[in-house]
C-alpha cells in the first residue's frame, strides 16, 4: 500500500491529461480522416452507378470495402473518441452489443472483402489457362453479388458471440477474461470461451490474408511478366493499361492491410494470454485495427481514375454553380 500511495503522491497530474488529450485528438483525426475518406469514395461510386450501366467486379467490391470501413469507424472509432473526451455512459447492454457487433462484422468484411479483390482482379489479369478459367473470368460480374451475399453471411454467423457477451460499464471495475474498449465491455466469464472466441477470429483472419498474400503474390508475378513483354513496345492498349493500375492498386491495398494486420494480431495473440487486458493495450489494438480504414478510400481516391474524375467533377460543378449564383 505505502508504494502505490507514493506512485499517487508523486503522479503529475498534468501528465495523464495530456495523454487523454493526445489519445483524444488521435482517435477524433483518425476517425474524422476515415469516415471523410470512405464516405467520398462511396459518393463518387454512386455518382459512377448513376451514370454507368455495368460497374466493373473490382469497382463493385471497393464500394463494398469503403462502406464496411465507414461502418467500421462509425461503431468503434466514434463512441470510443466520445468516451475519451469525458462522455461516459453512452449505451446501455442493448446498445453494446448493437455497436459490438457491428464492429466485429464490418472489421471481418474489411479482411474478407480485400481477399475477394486481390483474388478477382488476379484472375481478372490471368493469361489464358484453359476453357475452365476463361468460362470463370467471364462469369465474374455475375459471382461478385453471391459472393457478397455469402460473406456478410459468414461473418454474421462466426461474430455471434461477442454481442452476446457484450455489456456497459459496471462501476468502473473490469472483471477477469473481459475486453475493455471503454464505452463497453466484452466479458467472457471464463478462459475457455475468451480463447475459443479468440483461436477462430484468429483462424478466419489468417486464412483469408493468406488467401490474399497468395493472389497478391501471383498479380506481382503477372505485372512482371507483363512488364518484360512489352518493355520494347512503345504503345500500350488502354484496357491492358488500366488493367495493370488496377492490379498494382489490389496489391497496394494488400501490402497496407498485411501491415496494419500484422500489429494488430501481434496485439491480439497477447491479449489472449492474460486475464484481463488493460484500458490502453485495447486502445493501441483499436487504433492500429482502425487505421486499414482510414487510410485504404486515400489510397483507392489517389490511384483509381474513375474515383478521382468524379471527386474533380464535383468539385468543378460546385465552383461552377458558386461563381454563377456570386454573378447574379
Amino acid at each position: 500500500m505505502r508504494v502505490s500511495r507514493r506512485k499517487k503522491l508523486f503522479q503529475k497530474p498534468g501528465s495523464m491529461d495530456l495523454c487523454i488529450t493526445v489519445k483524444g485528438v488521435s482517435f477524433l483525426l483518425q476517425t474524422g480522416l476515415g469516415i471523410l475518406g470512405n464516405a467520398s469514395v462511396l459518393m463518387a461510386y454512386a455518382h459512377i452507378a448513376f451514370i454507368e450501366s455495368h460497374m466493373q467486379p473490382v469497382d463493385r467490391i471497393l464500394a463494398q470495402l469503403a462502406f464496411s470501413n465507414l461502418l467500421m469507424l462509425l461503431t468503434r472509432g466514434v463512441p470510443l473518441t466520445m468516451f475519451i473526451f469525458g462522455l461516459h455512459n453512452l449505451v446501455d447492454d442493448p446498445g453494446c452489443k448493437v455497436l459490438i457487433y457491428g464492429f466485429r462484422v464490418s472489421r471481418a468484411l474489411s479482411i474478407c472483402l480485400t481477399s475477394m479483390l486481390s483474388v478477382f482482379q488476379a484472375l481478372t489479369i490471368a493469361s489464358s489457362g484453359g476453357p475452365h478459367l476463361t468460362k470463370l473470368k467471364s462469369h465474374l460480374s455475375q459471382l461478385v453479388v453471391p459472393t457478397f451475399i455469402g460473406l456478410w453471411l459468414l461473418n454474421m454467423i462466426i461474430c455471434i458471440a461477442a454481442p452476446l457477451f457484450s455489456i456497459a460499464p459496471r462501476n468502473g471495475t473490469v472483471p477477469p477474461f473481459t475486453l475493455n474498449l471503454g464505452f463497453c465491455h466484452v466479458n467472457f466469464h471464463e478462459n475457455l470461451s475468451y480463447v475459443v472466441n479468440g483461436v477462430a477470429v484468429l483462424s478466419r483472419d489468417f486464412a483469408f490474408v493468406a488467401i490474399m498474400l497468395v493472389s497478391s503474390g501471383y498479380i506481382l508475378i503477372l505485372l512482371h511478366k507483363h512488364s518484360r513483354q512489352v518493355r520494347s513496345i512503345r504503345r500500350v492498349q488502354q484496357g491492358t493499361s488500366m488493367e495493370t493500375r488496377a492490379a498494382k492498386t489490389v496489391v497496394m491495398l494488400v501490402v497496407l492491410y498485411a501491415v496494419f494486420f500484422g500489429i494488430d494480431n501481434l496485439i491480439w495473440i497477447y491479449m489472449l494470454t492474460v486475464d484481463q487486458v488493460p484500458g490502453v493495450v485495447t486502445d493501441i489494438r483499436v487504433f492500429f485495427t482502425s487505421c486499414y480504414a482510414t487510410f485504404s478510400p486515400f489510397l483507392m481516391i489517389s490511384t483509381n481514375k474513375k474515383i478521382k474524375e468524379r471527386m474533380v467533377c464535383a468539385v468543378g460543378e460546385q465552383t461552377a454553380k458558386d461563381s454563377t449564383e456570386n454573378t447574379k
